[in-house]
């Protein structure tokens, strides 16, 4: 049957180089966005830099920035410590914390419970922990209490059954045990170390979207076992997060938590508020102008479901399978698994927001073609268009929120990568920031790392080595 005009302009709409001459267009409409920025690095929007620092360095978070790129931006928005910060996406606090030292009073959103305790901790921490709490902390250390106290069977999920070594989960479950006859404070911190270890007395390592198993597990192995590298002893690892957090909270760790020369300009702390769910909800809830600056980095629509990655995490926070669903339907759709969220039903005056998404060309054409490689089953996953509209849709609706609770003239920095799917590069920065002046922005940078982030095995071997931006957007609310 010969083609239809009709059907010509589908294919047209729809194909690789019809996207690719859309970005080009967009990046060449708006390359006065796009700076080079060398003090920027993937060090610093990481969480690389924070590795050698005295307390930040105690969970590996490694969805979050480094306290050094708040205080770059802290220091060149020239924010004062009479200002409110607000961070939607908080994961471990890092721009709560940076904030607070600087006399900055801080709010930030948090879904997941593990950056929920994490932040838990911190804000012990920073309240002022005496010499007895820290001399107990020290003590367990020293002393191992946990191997007297009979624990009881850890709640395990299907995806985290059989993740340690038999010594190992007797160990922990003697730890969730013993903790339990210290006060509140010291019960959070305790618990707090032992999420910091999990991952190295597992058979398991964070890796992207899923966990990986190590080959001595009694997990189905693949075609390519997988060795993770030594697996500590839990005492051993356990006893060296013990110690490192006393180190850290003796004064001469507490003094390497400061850029002193700063921290001694001032002499109040700000406040630290965290407020538990999805920012989606929360942010409506938030009074209008009432934030001085937002500094946040949102999930990336790259299909890391971080329900999978902090799974051991989750299942020692209690969080049963239901649970794992709720928080993965609640997250910012950035995962296959995502369900379709009715915005409209959540807050009817995100009409804006949502024409806004309609009316950005580059990422309907994206969408159009997604879904045709859909029907025509080229894609690796069924769920990847649904996933990518949410993302764009949820972002959309989040900026707009983001612009209602900021003052007139007030700064948004944000940390985003670029992604590619099917071969279409997605230019998150270019959409996301088009997106953000309908709704009432001006872009006045979206910096670009020096280094280029590749792609994942699977597009390079399809598509080849093309590098993706990664970038920071420096927004400003219009007055």
């Amino acid at each position: 049957m010969p083609q239809t005009e009709t059907d010509v302009e589908v294919q047209t709409a729809t194909s690789l180089e019809h996207i690719a001459d859309l970005d080009r267009r967009l990046a060449d409409q708006h390359k006065h966005w796009l700076r080079p920025q060398p003090t920027l690095n993937r060090t610093l929007v990481s969480f690389q830099a924070n590795k050698g620092r005295a307390i930040y360095r105690w969970y590996k978070y490694k969805e979050g920035f480094a306290a050094d790129l708040v205080r770059f931006f802290l220091k060149e928005l020239k924010v004062t410590s009479r200002a409110r910060l607000l961070d939607p996406f908080s994961g471990s606090g890092t721009s709560l914390f940076v904030a607070s030292e600087r006399g900055i009073d801080a709010d930030g959103v948090e879904l997941l419970p593990i950056g929920q305790q994490i932040v838990a901790a911190r804000q012990i921490v920073e309240s002022g922990l005496s010499e007895v709490e820290i001399s107990t902390l020290e003590h367990w250390a020293r002393t191992k209490p946990w191997h007297n106290v009979e624990g009881t069977p850890l709640l395990e999920l299907k995806i985290t059954q059989g993740a340690y070594p038999d010594d190992t989960y007797k160990s922990i479950s003697g730890y969730m045990a013993a903790l339990e006859q210290e006060s509140i404070r010291l019960q959070t911190l305790l618990r707090f170390a032992l999420l910091c270890v999990l991952e190295s007395v597992s058979y398991t390592r964070k890796d992207g979207q899923y966990l990986r198993w190590d080959y001595r597990s009694n997990r189905k192995r693949g075609a390519r076992p997988f060795d993770k590298g030594a697996i500590l002893p839990f005492d051993n690892a356990i006893c060296a997060k013990l110690q490192e957090i006393v180190d850290d909270l003796r004064p001469q760790g507490v003094e390497e938590l400061f850029d002193m020369a700063e921290a001694r300009t001032t002499t109040v702390k700000g406040t630290t508020k965290l407020i538990h769910g999805s920012c989606l909800d929360t942010l409506q809830t938030m009074k209008t102008s009432s934030y001085d600056v937002i500094i946040t980095s949102p999930p990336y629509c790259n299909r890391y479901d971080y329900t999978r990655t902090y799974a051991l995490e989750l299942a020692l926070l209690g969080v049963d399978t239901v649970g794992i669903v709720q928080l993965r339907q609640a997250m910012l759709s950035c995962t296959v698994e995502n369900r379709p969220k009715e915005l409209t039903d959540l807050n009817p005056n995100w009409g804006r927001a949502i024409a806004a998404a309609d009316q950005q060309e580059l990422l309907q054409a994206l969408l159009a073609y997604l879904e045709k490689e859909r029907a025509e089953g080229r894609l690796n996953n069924a769920g990847i268009p649904r996933m990518v509209r949410g993302y764009f849709y949820e972002m959309a609706c989040v900026i707009q929120e983001c612009g209602r609770v900021l003052k007139p003239g007030a700064p948004l920095i944000m940390v985003n990568d670029n992604v590619r799917y099917a071969g279409a590069n997605v230019s998150v920065d270019l959409i996301l920031s088009e997106i953000a002046t309908r709704l009432g922005f001006k872009v006045e940078a979206i910096y670009v790392l020096p280094s280029n982030k590749g792609n994942s095995s699977q597009q390079m071997g399809a598509h080849g080595r093309e590098p993706l931006r990664k970038c920071v957007y420096q927004w400003r609310k219009e007055h």
